[in-house]
C-alpha cells in the first residue's frame, strides 16, 4: 500500500510538471499541449496515460485507506488543468485527434444509445454512464469527431424515416396531426439524446465557443431533410391556411394542434418567411371579398357589429395559435378592410341615422372601431360637425321654429352632450368640436336667438309657471346659460331681457326673487359685472321702492285721505330701466290727487329730483258689481280708466272713449279688445267681432259671470307688441353705433394713424357683437363728417385722428 500510494504521489507530481512546462511552451510557441502530448517519447506518452488514468479514476477503484492518495492526486490534476486549459480549451476545434480501440468502443455505446431512443426502445445503459463517456471523448479532443458523428446519426434517422411516412397522408386534417406527432416525437427524441451529450454544450458555453448545440443541430437537420427538402413545409402552410378559412366559414377546428404546429414553423425558423406573410394576404383576400357582402346586405349597426365580432376572432386567433409578432401585421390588415375600406360609405349610410335615433350603443361601437384606422376619428369628427350644423341650422333659420327654438337647441345640445360623453368617451376634441359647431349655426341668423333666449327665460321665471320645481328650474337655467355663450349679439339678448325683467318686476309677475337672482348671477359669472350692473340697479329700485313706499303711508296717515284710494309707486332711476316714451293720458280726479299728494312728499325729501310718471305699466284691484255679485278684478292702468268711463256712462263710441282718456289708438284698440273679445268680456261690443273698429260701440256688460271672485284681466301687459319688439332692437343697433364710434375713436386716439384694413382689424378685436364692413365703413364716413378723424390728402385709404 505505501508503495501504491508512493506510485500515485509521483505521478502528480510528473504530471504537474509536464503540464508547466507545456503552458510555458504553449504560451512561447502557439503550439497546444495537447499536441505535445502526442510526441514519440515514451515519457510523454506515459505521461498522456496518466492525464487520461486520472480523468477516468473512480474512487471504488483504490482501497479505502488510499483516498488520501488519491484526493491529492485530484486536487493537483484539477489545479494544473485550471491553469493551462488542457481539459476544455477551445483548442478542440483545431486540431483532431484520431479515434483509438477506446474511443471507438465508446462511441460504439454511445451510437447504440441513440438508435434505441430513435426506435423507441428502452436504453439498456444508465444515463449517468453515457453522459461520462461523452465527458471522456471530449477531454481527449475528440469533440468535433462526436459532434460530426451525432449529426450523421440523426440526419440518417431523419431522412430514411421520416418523409416516407408523411408522404402516405392525404387528409389535411391527418396530415397535420401527423406531423405534429412525428415533430413532438423527433423533439422527444432530441431532448434525450441532448440529455447524453450535454456536455458538448456545456464545454460550448465555458469556452465561449461559436458552435452549434445539440438542440439547434437537431432543428436544423430536421428542416432542411424534412421541411424544405421534401416540400413539407410549403404542405403544411397550405394545409394551416385551409384550417383557417374553414374557421372563418364558422367550422370548429383543433385550435391545440395549430398552436403546436405554429409554435414547430417558428421553432424551425420558417414561420416569419413561409407562413405568416400568406396568413396575412389571405386574411386581406378573404375579408375584402366577405365585408363588401356584408356591407351591402347589413344595416350600418349590423354591420358594425359583424366588424367587430370579426376583428375580437382574429385576436382569438393570434391568442390561440398564431405568433404574437403577426399581431402588427394581421390587426391592422383586418381593420382596414373591415372599416378603412368601407369608412366613407359606412359615414354616409348610418352616422345621421344613428344620431338622429340617439342610437348611442351603436355609435360608441362606430367610435370604438373607427378610432383603430388611420385618421378614423379626424373623419368621423368632420361628419358629426357637418351633421349638427345641418341640424341646429334648420333649427335656428326657420321662422316657423322661433316659438319652440330656445328649447329644441336645449334639446339638441343634451342629446349631443350624451353622444359625445357616452358614445365617444368623452373626447375632447369631440368636445370642442361640438361647441364650435353650436356657436357656428346659432349665429347663422344673427340677434334672433339672443332674443327668443331672453324670451324664453322670461316665460320660465313669469309667475304661473308650474312646470318645474326650483331644483328643475335651476337645471333648465345652467342649460339655457349654455346655449347663451354661443351667441355673439349678447347685447340684444341685454335689451330684450332687461325689457322682460322690469314687466316682472313692475307688475309683480316673478315667479320667485331667488330663480331672479340665481339668473342675475349666472350671467354675472358669464359676461362680467358691466353686464349685469343695469340689472342689479332694478333690483335696488324695487327694494328702495318698498322703503318709499311704507314712509308713503306713514305721511298718508297723518292727513285726510282724498279718496278711498291705496296708491304704491314704484320709483324707477332713469339709467337702470328701458327707456319707456312720455306718456300723457287723463287720469281720474282721485287719481291725480294722489299723483300730486306723492310728489310733494318725494320732492321734498328728494330735493333737487324730477318725476316721470310712466302709466304703461300702472295696474290697478278695480272692485265692479255685476249681476252675478261683486268682483274684484286685477287690470292695467289703461283698462282701468276705460271702465271707469262706464261709471258715468251706459254706451261709449270709439271716438269718445279716445277724447276722453287720451290713450294711443293702437294701446286703447288693444285694451278694448281684452276687456270685450277676451275670455272675461266686462264690456260688451256691438257690432261682435275679434277686432275693435271705429265705429263700434261700447258698453258695460252687467251680465258678465265668473265662478271666481278675483279675475285677471290685465294679461295684455305682459305681451310684447310688434312695435315694442320694433322698438328694442331699434335702440339695439343704436347703442351699437354709439359703441362702434367710441371704439374707432379709442383706436384712432391711440395710433394717431391708420390704414383702413389696420382700423377695421382693431375695431372687430374691440367689439363683442358681429358687424358688418358695409356698417364699419358707415360710421367712419360719420366721424369724419363729425371732424373725429379725416382721410390722408395722398392716401385716402390712410386716416388721421383729429385732436
Amino acid at each position: 500500500m505505501e508503495e501504491m500510494e508512493t506510485e500515485l504521489s509521483s505521478t502528480t507530481t510528473t504530471m504537474t510538471t509536464m503540464t508547466a512546462m507545456t503552458a510555458k511552451s504553449e504560451r512561447k510557441n502557439g503550439i497546444s499541449a495537447l499536441t505535445k502530448a502526442e510526441g514519440s517519447t515514451e515519457t510523454e506518452k506515459t505521461d498522456k496515460k496518466i492525464l487520461k488514468f486520472s480523468f477516468s479514476s473512480r474512487r471504488d477503484m483504490y482501497p479505502a485507506n488510499s483516498s488520501a492518495a488519491l484526493t491529492s492526486s485530484t486536487t493537483s490534476l484539477t489545479s494544473s488543468i485550471s491553469s493551462t486549459k488542457i481539459g476544455h480549451s477551445a483548442k478542440f476545434k483545431e486540431y483532431f485527434i484520431e479515434f483509438n480501440a477506446d474511443d471507438e468502443h465508446s462511441w460504439t455505446t454511445l451510437q447504440s444509445a441513440v438508435k434505441a431512443i430513435q426506435a423507441q426502445v428502452q436504453v439498456e445503459t444508465s444515463r449517468e454512464f453515457l453522459f461520462r463517456k461523452v465527458e471522456d471523448l471530449c477531454i481527449n479532443g475528440h469533440r468535433n469527431e462526436v459532434v460530426s458523428r451525432l449529426t450523421a446519426a440523426i440526419r440518417d434517422h431523419v431522412t430514411t424515416f421520416v418523409p416516407n411516412y408523411l408522404n402516405n397522408v392525404s387528409n389535411t386534417d391527418q396530415f397535420l396531426k401527423t406531423v405534429n406527432r412525428l415533430w413532438q416525437q423527433f423533439c422527444n427524441e432530441l431532448v434525450m439524446i441532448r440529455g447524453i451529450f450535454l456536455y458538448l454544450d456545456r464545454t460550448q458555453t465555458l469556452e465561449g465557443l461559436q458552435q452549434t448545440s445539440v438542440w439547434e443541430i437537431g432543428l436544423n437537420i430536421f428542416r432542411d431533410r424534412v421541411m424544405e427538402v421534401c416540400g413539407t413545409a410549403s404542405r403544411i402552410c397550405n394545409c394551416v391556411l385551409e384550417v383557417i378559412s374553414r374557421e372563418r366559414g364558422g367550422e370548429l377546428v383543433d385550435r391545440m394542434l395549430l398552436k403546436d404546429l405554429t409554435s414547430m414553423l417558428i421553432d424551425l425558423q420558417l414561420y416569419h418567411r413561409l407562413l405568416e406573410q400568406r396568413i396575412v394576404e389571405e386574411t386581406a383576400q378573404h375579408y375584402d371579398r366577405e365585408s363588401q357582402e356584408k356591407l351591402d346586405a347589413l344595416t350600418v349597426p349590423g354591420y358594425l357589429e359583424y366588424a367587430e365580432k370579426r376583428l375580437l376572432d382574429e385576436s382569438l386567433r393570434l391568442e390561440h395559435y398564431l405568433a404574437s409578432s403577426t399581431k402588427k401585421l394581421l390587426i391592422p390588415t383586418c381593420e382596414m378592410e373591415l372599416m378603412g375600406r368601407h369608412m366613407t360609405r359606412l359615414l354616409d349610410k348610418g352616422l345621421a341615422e344613428m344620431l338622429n335615433a340617439s342610437a348611442r350603443a351603436d355609435l360608441e361601437r362606430f367610435y370604438r372601431l373607427i378610432s383603430r384606422v388611420a385618421n378614423g376619428l379626424d373623419t368621423l369628427r368632420a361628419r358629426f360637425a357637418d351633421y349638427m350644423k345641418m341640424v341646429g341650422r334648420d333649427i335656428v333659420i326657420n321662422p316657423e321654429k322661433d316659438s319652440s327654438m330656445v328649447q329644441e337647441l336645449i334639446d339638441f345640445k343634451d342629446k349631443m352632450d350624451a353622444v359625445v360623453n357616452e358614445s365617444f368617451a368623452k373626447n375632447e376634441k369631440f368636445l370642442e368640436t361640438l361647441r364650435d359647431s353650436f356657436e357656428k349655426f346659432i349665429n347663422q341668423r344673427a340677434n334672433k336667438p339672443a332674443e327668443m333666449i331672453a324670451k324664453y327665460v322670461d316665460g320660465k321665471l313669469r309667475a304661473g309657471n308650474k312646470e318645474a320645481t326650483d331644483e328643475e328650474l335651476e337645471r333648465l337655467l345652467d342649460k339655457v346659460m349654455v346655449i347663451f355663450r354661443f351667441i355673439h349679439g349678447k347685447d340684444v339678448f341685454e335689451a330684450f331681457y332687461k325689457k322682460d325683467l322690469a314687466k316682472r318686476l313692475l307688475l309683480g309677475k316673478s315667479a320667485s326673487v331667488d330663480a331672479e337672482k340665481s339668473m342675475l348671477s349666472k350671467l354675472k359669472h358669464e359676461c362680467g359685472g358691466q353686464f349685469t350692473s343695469k340689472l342689479e340697479g332694478m333690483f335696488k329700485d324695487m327694494e328702495l321702492s318698498k322703503d318709499i313706499n311704507v314712509a308713503f303711508k306713514q305721511y298718508m296717515s297723518e292727513r285726510e285721505a282724498p279718496g278711498n284710494i291705496d296708491l304704491t309707486v314704484s320709483v324707477l332711476t332713469m339709467g337702470f330701466w328701458p327707456s319707456y316714451p312720455p306718456v300723457q293720458v287723463n287720469l281720474s280726479g282721485e287719481m291725480l290727487t294722489f299723483q300730486e299728494l306723492f310728489s310733494n312728499f318725494y320732492l321734498h325729501k328728494h330735493n333737487g329730483r324730477k318725476l316721470q310718471w310712466q302709466p304703461n305699466l300702472g295696474q290697478c284691484v278695480v272692485k265692479a258689481r255685476f249681476t252675478d255679485g261683486l268682483k274684484e278684478l286685477q287690470l292695467s292702468l289703461y283698462q282701468t280708466l276705460v271702465l271707469l268711463l262706464f261709471n258715468d256712462a251706459t254706451e261709449l263710441t270709439l271716438e269718445e272713449i279716445v277724447e276722453k282718456t287720451k290713450i294711443e289708438d293702437g294701446e286703447l284698440r288693444r285694451t278694448l279688445q281684452s276687456l270685450a273679445c277676451g275670455k272675461a268680456r266686462v264690456l260688451a261690443k256691438n257690432p261682435k267681432s275679434r277686432d275693435v273698429e271705429d265705429d263700434d260701440t261700447f258698453g258695460f256688460n252687467n251680465e258678465f259671470k265668473n265662478k271666481h271672485y278675483k279675475i285677471k284681466i290685465n294679461q295684455v301687459q305682459m305681451k310684447e307688441t310688434p312695435e315694442e319688439q320694433a322698438d328694442t332692437t331699434e335702440r339695439v343697433f343704436a347703442d351699437r353705433q354709439y359703441q362702434i364710434d367710441a371704439a374707432i375713436v379709442r383706436i384712432m386716439k391711440m395710433r394717431k394713424t391708420l390704414a383702413h384694413n389696420l382700423l377695421l382689424s382693431e375695431i372687430y378685436k374691440q367689439l363683442k357683437f358681429p358687424v358688418k364692413p358695409a356698417d364699419l365703413k358707415k360710421r367712419i364716413e360719420s366721424l369724419i363728417e363729425r371732424d373725429y378723424m379725416e382721410r390722408d390728402k395722398n392716401n385716402p385709404t390712410t386716416y388721421h385722428y383729429v385732436a
